[in-house]
């Protein structure tokens, strides 16, 4: 394989990584040669999700932690340094979100929103860095949302966290730069993850969402993952800083 295409040695981080998005990423960079860390707060579903891999002789490792906390963070990177002492690769894909007019959000679900959603990967951020500067060629994927560019049903303080998770990845890429880590966001629309099972088993907003989507589908892990995969790739070495939409064309979709 041509080196430019391949993350062969390569060591990466994925949080979230046992389901949707965040476990279509871990598995596409593990069909790409990488070794993989994994983090969920469910240590079974971790377990059983890395032994799988394991099966297939991926070189997969996985941590129960929950990404929010302070301690399980620091966890996390003991964990890192253990394992490989640097590390390549880190995707940020934990996220949540309760859906709600502006109004009726209570002060602790605003705090929880934005606490897992930005802060989480504001500090992972930081803690990877010095791991990241040793590699010298390091990547980082922070999993936006369309959310984050434009208005949607979703509630403003996700949106708020998802826009401030791309102008944290605009400013980490220029700031970082000198240090050979690149850091770019990922936008998806609706995707068939978990977290969107609930609202796509609605007809009639399922048929919305379709309507306002030029490729008339829902968008599924995988097609996510790619993108992720290939920002982490050496063939995508001069791209940083930047938003890249998963989305079928809805944002760019006018009358």
């Amino acid at each position: 394989m041509n080196p430019r295409w391949s993350l062969t040695g390569k060591k990466a981080l994925i949080s979230g990584a046992t389901k949707g998005i965040g476990r279509a990423t871990a598995e596409e960079l593990l069909e790409f040669g990488a070794e993989a860390l994994i983090i969920a707060r469910n240590a079974a579903e971790v377990a059983e999700t890395v032994a799988a891999w394991q099966k297939r002789g991926y070189q997969a490792f996985g941590i129960a932690a929950d990404v929010g906390k302070a301690e399980d963070r620091e966890k996390i990177f003991k964990e890192v340094e253990r394992l490989w002492g640097k590390l390549d690769i880190l995707v940020n894909n934990v996220g949540t979100n309760i859906r709600k007019p502006a109004v009726q959000y209570a002060g602790e679900e605003i705090d929880q929103i934005l606490s897992l959603n930005l802060r989480s990967a504001f500090e992972m951020c930081r803690l990877a860095y010095p791991f990241l500067a040793q590699s010298g060629q390091g990547s980082i994927v922070n999993m936006a949302s369309v959310a984050g560019l434009l208005h949607l049903r979703t509630g403003a303080p996700y949106a708020m966290s998802k826009a401030a998770m791309i102008q944290l990845t605009r400013n980490l890429a220029v700031e970082w730069a000198k240090d050979g880590i690149r850091v770019n966001a990922i936008a998806p629309w609706y995707i068939r993850t978990p977290l969107a099972e609930a609202v796509l088993q609605k007809p009639e907003y399922l048929a919305a969402i379709l309507e306002r989507t030029p490729m008339k589908r829902v968008g599924e892990p995988e097609e996510v993952a790619a993108l992720a995969t290939f920002l982490c790739l050496p063939a995508a070495s001069y791209i940083t800083g930047q938003c890249i939409a998963v989305d079928g064309g809805f944002v760019v979709n006018g009358f």
